[in-house]
């Protein structure tokens, strides 16, 4: 039968006829085995029950951490005192974040100058203006030169020399022209680079300022959430816990050696501990970045978070009843409701995989009917989810259940004979299940002891 944790059976009214006592019958095998004891199969109201671990939670609870090293600077709150959200809680003094904050401020301001990035022209094309003037004018007088010379072949080579000259300037002109659009061209992507770098750094500076300010914002430590503070121990959460438990997961025989090796620093530091907790932080106190302060609990109301074995998960529902027993009100018995069901597992004390479910904590009873305190956060519960009932159902005590192979079946009195027969089961209880499929009301079925019958044994 399939793995449960608990199941409680609620056999209800005048149909409840599955009979153990009456009509039985006691067969001894020739062994001398223990009696089997048969029944008549009848109707009942089975009402199947998940149960599970459970604890109780409060509304919200946030942790606040130190921001930065530093030192409780003033402590405005005592352990136990009722806060507003926003409300200061304590102011810590940190130069160390004040310093990282200056030096970002700094550092952004020269970012914010080398943003300004100015490449100068390369100058090219003016003096290649100028060196096409000063070649134009050489060729017009070279030519007025030529023009002059009586004899007139001796004139015409000259003027040929003259245009051939300028010919060859022409091109050397046009080249020196587009070397000089280049160079301006590279000088202009070069300044546009360097400006996207200077944005680029510009936008990490200002980052960091902003972090910087916020760190230095958070050096006021105002309250997260409304609700009770709760100082954590002066000294928790520093580098000596950390020590400690890096001690602890050594093998025994070897705590000792590196201990001595320390200076003592893991009996000091694991010992510290102990006395730190027996008093709560306090002005004057060091803290380090990431530091627990103290924690603030809103326990306005309370719910409960119960963890369900991934047999049972399938069967738990949003708006399924449950009964609660807390463990420090034995004699009260509250009610709940399933409000949501987490999807992702989470894996068990016990190496299985469990499912979180989440409840409603409603009205709680006491034994004499008065009213049940109200739980506090962190208690713990064991939690009966109602998670299926089938009324007027045809059923049978557990018992009557074994298996033969993979399949569910029940010993049936056959003409006075033990006969194997398969059935289907629904609603499973602790005492009793639901028997879909393969009997009817008034047969006989062995109820105790269907490990000792054989097929074909003689049950009358």
């Amino acid at each position: 039968m399939p793995r449960r944790l608990r199941r409680a059976a609620v056999v209800a009214g005048p149909l409840a006829v599955v009979l153990v006592a009456a009509g039985a019958y006691a067969v001894t095998r020739d062994e001398g085995s223990p009696d089997v004891t048969t029944g008549v199969v009848g109707r009942a109201d089975v009402r199947e029950v998940v149960e599970a671990p459970g604890s109780v939670v409060a509304k919200a609870t946030a942790t606040v951490s130190s921001p930065a090293d530093g030192t409780v600077l003033r402590l405005r709150v005592r352990d136990g005192q009722q806060v507003t959200a926003g409300q200061v809680l304590l102011r810590i003094d940190s130069p160390e974040a004040e310093a990282r904050l200056d030096q970002a401020r700094r550092a952004d301001a020269e970012a914010a100058d080398a943003a300004v990035v100015d490449v100068p022209s390369g100058g090219l094309g003016e003096q290649q203006r100028q060196a096409d003037a000063a070649a134009e004018r050489g060729f017009a007088q070279a030519r007025a030169a030529a023009n002059a010379i009586p004899d007139v072949t001796a004139r015409a080579r000259a003027l040929a020399a003259v245009a051939t000259a300028e010919g060859q300037y022409a091109a050397a002109s046009n080249a020196a022209a587009d070397a000089a659009r280049r160079v301006d061209a590279g000088l202009g992507g070069l300044a546009r680079a360097l400006s996207s770098l200077a944005s680029a750094q510009r936008v990490q500076t200002r980052a960091a300022v902003e972090v910087a300010e916020q760190t230095v914002e958070a050096l006021v430590v105002r309250a997260p959430i409304g609700g009770t503070v709760t100082l954590a121990p002066a000294g928790g959460g520093g580098g000596g816990d950390q020590l400690a438990g890096a001690l602890d997961s050594l093998p025994a025989q070897l705590q000792g050696q590196a201990s001595e090796l320390l200076g003592g620093a893991a009996g000091a530091s694991s010992g510290g501990g102990s006395a730190a907790g027996a008093g709560a932080i306090t002005e004057g106190a060091p803290v380090s970045a990431g530091t627990s302060l103290l924690t603030v609990t809103d326990a306005s109301t309370v719910s409960l978070v119960a963890e369900v074995d991934e047999t049972d998960i399938l069967l738990v529902r949003r708006g399924v009843r449950a009964s609660v027993e807390l463990d420090a009100v034995q004699d009260a018995t509250y009610s709940a409701a399933v409000s949501s069901v987490e999807s992702a597992p989470a894996a068990s004390t016990g190496g299985g995989v469990t499912y979180r479910v989440r409840l409603r904590l409603l009205e709680g009873k006491l034994a004499d009917g008065s009213d049940a305190p109200q739980p506090r956060p962190g208690m713990s519960a064991v939690v009966d989810l109602a998670v299926r009932t089938v009324r007027d159902a045809l059923a049978v005590p557990v018992a009557a259940v074994f298996r033969d192979g993979d399949q569910d079946t029940v010993w049936v009195e056959r003409t006075g004979r033990a006969e194997k027969r398969r059935v289907t089961l629904g609603a499973q209880a602790e005492d009793m299940v639901q028997v879909t499929a393969g009997l009817k009301g008034g047969e006989t079925v062995v109820v105790r002891g269907a490990d000792r019958v054989r097929d074909g044994q003689g049950l009358g």
